[in-house]
């Protein structure tokens, strides 16, 4: 039974990781430098930004995600950020911190190609009070919570134009191994159980703005995030933006059978604060489960002077 035990935790654990392992948000058009540290690169001015996300809202011990992040440009040619993050699904959470720098290469008069390297560390913690076992005596369930402490590393690159810009990043770049169990124990029931790995991710994103008129613009987007081991998702927005001051906006998720459709928007006081909602609607197959996905954003400019 002790066997069969650490298999059914290997087993879930590593779907749980497969399917989440980093914080997901809905309003990335908003807080793109969660993404790709090097969009820092595109703004004159620093500003901070706060996401708060309650996922699968209903479902008891859903994810639930914050996170900050402040990014700018110290100069024509640097620009700095950092970000700080939690990120708790059911027995599992995790915490991570990290600062960028980003270096901005002029093509042409128009565009420009920004490098960013982001390093930092990611602190994973699997919490043993409240967990089940078919054996209650299974000696993955003795002693403390188990932490594991890692380096962390992002690369990304970005170009951009007065209306647009693209580009991609690769989080996660190290590919730290866990090793959740001590390793005598894990070659005991089984070889490869300790090596859970921060699985090395693929970004990429794009926007693009278009003014219809001196009042109206309207600027569709998409995120692709590709990893090992899991379907690529890709993320398709839109957003319309009244006077710089309101917006709405929608966003499909594909390979997403949970919650497909997320409804968006916000408001701009003074071109200086922004305050953003979304909300993920569940699939007509989980309806019944959980009522939806909520997530708010708080966010701050500090233009130049």
């Amino acid at each position: 039974m002790n066997r069969i035990s650490a298999l059914i935790f290997t087993v879930f654990l590593t779907g749980l990781l497969n399917a989440q392992q980093l914080p997901q948000i809905t309003q990335y058009m908003c807080n793109n430098y969660v993404i790709n540290p090097a969009v820092s690169g595109m703004y004159d001015y620093y500003q901070v930004n706060t996401t708060i996300r309650n996922q699968w809202a209903g479902i008891t011990d859903g994810p639930r995600t914050s996170l900050i992040s402040i990014y700018g440009k110290k100069s024509n040619r640097i620009a700095l950020g950092g970000m700080v993050y939690n990120d708790v699904t059911g027995p599992t959470s995790r915490i991570g911190a990290s600062t960028s720098y980003t270096y901005v290469l002029p093509l042409t008069k128009k565009i420009q190609l920004a490098l960013a390297l982001q390093a930092g560390f990611t602190q994973f913690k699997v919490i043993k009070e409240g967990l089940s076992a078919a054996d209650q005596g299974d000696v993955l369930l003795e002693g403390g919570d188990v932490v594991r402490a890692l380096p962390d590393a992002t690369f990304g690159f970005n170009l951009s134009g007065n209306q647009w810009y693209l580009g991609a990043a690769i989080p996660q770049l190290l590919s730290s191994e866990l090793k959740l169990m001590d390793e005598d124990f894990a070659q005991l029931y089984d070889t490869t159980s300790q090596d859970g790995k921060l699985a090395r991710h693929v970004y990429v994103l794009g926007s693009y703005n278009y003014s219809v008129n001196t009042l109206i613009s309207i600027q569709p987007s998409f995120f692709l995030k590709s990893v090992q081991g899991a379907k690529t998702q890709i993320d398709f927005g839109i957003k319309s933006e009244y006077r710089d001051m309101f917006w709405i906006g929608m966003n499909y998720k594909m390979n997403n059978n949970l919650s497909s459709i997320a409804t968006l928007l916000g408001y701009s006081i003074n071109d200086r604060f922004n305050i953003g909602y979304s909300y993920g609607i569940p699939s007509s197959n989980t309806s019944n489960y959980y009522s939806g996905s909520h997530e708010v954003m708080l966010g701050i400019k500090f233009p130049s002077k």
